[in-house]
């Protein structure tokens, strides 16, 4: 009998809770958007020429997710 509610005990304990999926981040989110717009051509320089640099995208993504108020590392 002890044997068997040990058992059942640590079979309970090690389960996961089952929890929300979690939210994206606005970095995240805003990054996701500007790089789907890049892939589109629809993404745009500030000086109104289309922007067709992978890089270029990707600093135009993370300067716009930084105004957005994301948690992003300043450029190095």
């Amino acid at each position: 009998m002890a044997y068997r509610t040990a058992v059942a005990s640590g079979a309970e304990g090690s389960r996961k809770e089952e929890t929300m999926p979690k939210k994206a981040s606005k970095g995240q989110s805003k990054i996701h958007k500007v790089m789907k717009e890049k892939k589109e051509g629809t993404l745009k320089s500030s000086s109104g020429k289309k922007v067709t640099s992978r890089k270029q995208a990707v600093a135009i993504a993370l300067s716009e997710a930084r105004k957005a108020g994301a948690k992003i590392p300043k450029k190095s």
